[in-house]
């Protein structure tokens, strides 16, 4: 018999497995599952990379994907196989519970807006995959290029679908300024999210440029955690 992880060699098979989002909600024109807003806000203690998770023993801080896609692709092609890992089962209490973000599916700016389109449910469907099983997932929000945080061509502004508003969400910001262009992108969608979400709690991996970030300190809570890489040179692991 052949097993079907092995028959199963791409995420879109099946219509991209409508059994993972079964009794979800969704969100706006184009239907992205909804990872629902947490009864109670809760800020980890810090944000591990999914591959140097065993690396880290602290059940307060959160698993985070921001590495290649290649790196967290069996979380993408068999969430299932992670469910006692990253779900809270009945028997364990919840501190014993690592929190999770959804997944980091890149959002290239150069990218066609189907697949920017795609990567954004992707992400939205494992969070609420996991979130309907016991997990405690914050989402992570992603925006690419324009076309993702505006109403350009969209009716809707893509990279804010599938969450709700006031809530606590997670930013990465590793490679986000190495160009003005990236900067300029950054700082857009950034201005996009707070008005569309009106956050009360973000988390930021990575880097946080005052000037960028200023205007909105006193808008929301600002929790930032160092990127992996910078820690590692830095010799805080």
């Amino acid at each position: 018999m052949t097993n079907n992880k092995n028959k199963r060699k791409a995420t879109i098979d099946d219509g991209m497995n409508p059994e993972m989002v079964k009794g979800a909600d969704f969100d706006g024109y184009l239907g992205i599952p909804l990872i629902r807003k947490p009864n109670k806000i809760i800020i980890p203690s810090d944000i591990i990379p999914f591959t140097k998770r065993i690396r880290v023993n602290d059940s307060h801080a959160a698993i985070g994907f921001y590495e290649m896609d290649t790196e967290f692709a069996e979380v993408l092609i068999s969430p299932e196989d992670y469910i006692d890992e990253f779900c809270r089962q009945p028997f364990v209490t919840p501190e014993s519970i690592k929190p999770l973000l959804s997944p980091d599916c890149s959002l290239y700016r150069d990218a066609p807006l189907a697949v920017q389109i795609t990567n954004v449910y992707r992400n939205r469907t494992i969070g609420y995959y996991y979130q309907s099983r016991g997990a405690y997932v914050i989402p992570q929000i992603r925006w690419g290029n324009a076309l993702t945080y505006t109403t350009q061509v969209l009716p809707e502004r893509l990279a804010f679908l599938g969450v709700e508003k006031h809530s606590i969400y997670a930013i990465g910001t590793y490679g986000c300024f190495k160009t003005r262009d990236d900067k300029y992108h950054f700082e857009a969608g950034l201005a996009a999210m707070m008005e569309t979400l009106e956050p009360e709690v973000i988390l930021v991996y990575g880097s946080m440029n005052e000037k960028v970030f200023a205007p909105y300190l006193k808008s929301a809570k600002f929790v930032q955690y160092p990127d992996w890489i910078t820690r590692m040179h830095g010799g805080d692991q």
